[in-house]
């Protein structure tokens, strides 16, 4: 695949992108001086390793930043567009086919948002004060967003409006067998060349389902960004364990540790706020407008989609001769690690419209993350 050659250019090519942060990232990470100790910290420099393992964590979540607040622009609470369907509750008809998944679901957005934002402010600001290079994206803020009104306009570096989700997290959380392990899973529903946002204004109205209140093409929408949410996290939640394995210094580790946990907990909203777009009162519904069908996944009910087991089922672990046991999986570099994690990225439709040299480069901190060592 084109996208995804010159891995292995050199460490100052790599470096010859990265200042200071992206965005709300740069915040935090802009104030401090390259070196300077915070919190009384030492200023002995990190194990090159744990540094490649941090730039490239940093770069997971400033991607992570900017998909997210695209969702809390036009889904999240807070938010005062001008499009409403309930004078009472100001909530445009994206943030309703939200709040049929869970009333909390525009509030759940914001705050997933927040904690993106402050993990890439974080960790590029404790690379500064470690005497590393934090990681900047700026130059490749360049793909138009959505128009639809609440959107702030701004150009972006990831694109919600052409992707591919990859819905087989679902059923894998559900089986007793583990990727790491050589188990490949089926997806739960096909999502391939879709929009997770509205596009228009045009994408906030549809054909009326009488099962919730709203239309058919924005609560298809509304699922979409759903089963979304919930790859990007699960993703997030394997990729920090897997990277904590790695690292060789205490205070690198609870960074790690401490930023997984958040993930993990993120995880576990959106795998039940996935399934709630799939049964009743929801689904099943057809959107009119695209033909993409949500079917009701407890009609007929099957245990590796069900949408009420929200908790990992035990499964294989370390060894296949040991008892199952409910876990994180995978966490194996080959399927968990930081290649893994932007080749999934990639593959996602998430970079449609990105410039190879960006590419070039995400490849280059993941394959330098995979790197190392403890």
């Amino acid at each position: 695949m084109n996208n995804l050659q010159d891995h292995s250019r050199s460490a100052a090519n790599r470096r010859s992108f990265l200042k200071k942060g992206f965005g709300a990232a740069a915040i935090g990470a802009g104030v401090l001086a390259v070196g300077k100790p915070i919190l009384g910290q030492s200023q002995n420099s990190l194990p090159a390793g744990d540094v490649a393992i941090l730039r490239f964590l940093a770069a997971a979540e400033l991607i992570e930043s900017d998909l997210w607040i695209q969702y809390a622009e036009l889904g999240g609470i807070g938010n005062n567009p001008p499009i409403e369907v309930d004078p009472n509750q100001h909530l445009n008809p994206y943030q309703v086919a939200l709040s049929n998944l869970d009333g909390d679901g525009p509030q759940y957005i914001s705050s997933n948002t927040l904690d993106e934002v402050s993990h890439a402010t974080f960790i590029n600001a404790y690379l500064e004060s470690r005497g590393a290079q934090p990681v900047n994206f700026d130059q490749f803020v360049t793909l138009p967003g959505s128009t639809a009104s609440g959107s702030s306009g701004k150009l972006r570096l990831t694109n919600l409006m052409n992707l591919n989700v990859d819905t087989s997290w679902f059923v894998r959380y559900r089986s007793t067998t583990n990727p790491d392990f050589g188990a490949t899973y089926p997806q739960a529903i096909a999502l391939n060349g879709v929009t997770a946002i509205p596009k228009t204004d045009a994408d906030f109205f549809g054909a009326s389902n009488p099962n919730f209140r709203g239309n058919d093409h924005i609560q298809a929408i509304a699922n979409i960004a759903a089963f979304h949410f919930g790859q990007i996290e699960q993703g997030g939640t394997s990729l920090y364990a897997a990277m904590s394995q790695k690292v060789t210094d205490p205070e690198v580790l609870a960074v790690t540790l401490g930023i997984g946990g958040d993930e993990i907990a993120h995880f576990l909203e959106w795998v039940d706020f996935a399934g709630n777009g799939v049964q009743a009162p929801v689904a099943p519904f057809t959107d009119a407008k695209t033909g993409l069908t949500f079917p009701n996944f407890f009609s007929p009910l099957n245990p590796l989609i069900q949408p009420s087991l929200i908790f990992p089922v035990p499964c294989e672990f370390i060894s296949p001769n040991l008892p199952r046991v409910s876990v994180i999986r995978p966490l194996t570099d080959k399927f968990a690690g930081a290649v893994a994690a932007a080749n999934g990225f990639i593959a996602s439709g998430l970079f449609f419209g990105q410039s190879q040299a960006f590419l070039n480069l995400l490849m280059d901190l993941a394959a330098a993350a995979d790197a190392a060592s403890r």
